[in-house]
């Protein structure tokens, strides 16, 4: 559908949320209520001569009956590899929300616990997660979610001889720290 076509849809669409008649709002714009149904219609060129008015009324800018085009939903950035694990964004450069999926191999022995500013989110997508949260050491299967402070000392790995697979969520304290490696040391 050409941008112009969705001009008279978005005008019908902004009336109609208003809980407005065509006749209420052509009344209030001082234009015809033909010639706004033929507008809405797309029977009728819009131009500024008319839009303007109407969109004063409906108190909407003329841009917000232009259709803009829609970004390419697709996530397309590199997967990381840190510490054996496989990080994969799930959510755009720049998100308010920082999303992964992580692959946690198989370990003898889980990671040093850790401490950092930040919250996390996680879910089980498969295999066995190991989460070690301050006193406590637990085990988390398919399916099950866990939300914690990472000011308290926790780390995380694969229990059992397979890998697990987990969806992160963190707020943007705790995905610099899952997702940076540590400066080199001199």
């Amino acid at each position: 559908m050409d941008v112009l076509d969705q001009v008279g849809l978005r005008l019908r669409a902004a009336r109609k949320a208003r809980g407005w008649t065509l006749d209420e709002l052509a009344a209030r714009a001082s234009i015809s209520a033909s010639t706004l149904s033929r507008l809405e219609s797309g029977k009728r060129q819009a131009t500024l001569e008319l839009l303007v008015p109407l969109t004063r009324q409906l108190g909407i800018r003329v841009d917000d009956l232009l259709a803009d085009e829609a970004p390419d939903p697709r996530v397309r950035r590199p997967a990381i590899r840190r510490d054996g694990m496989l990080i994969v964004p799930l959510a755009p450069e720049g998100s308010p929300i920082h999303t992964y999926k992580i692959t946690y191999p198989p370990t003898k022995q889980c990671d040093e616990l850790k401490v950092h500013e930040g919250y996390e989110w996680l879910y089980v997508l498969s295999g066995r997660l190991r989460l070690r949260l301050g006193e406590q050491d637990l085990v988390l299967t398919r399916g099950d979610a866990a939300e914690f402070d990472t000011r308290t000392p926790h780390a995380m790995s694969a229990a059992g001889g397979r890998p697990a697979q987990v969806i992160s969520i963190f707020n943007e304290t705790g995905m610099r720290m899952h997702t940076h490696s540590d400066p080199p040391r001199p």
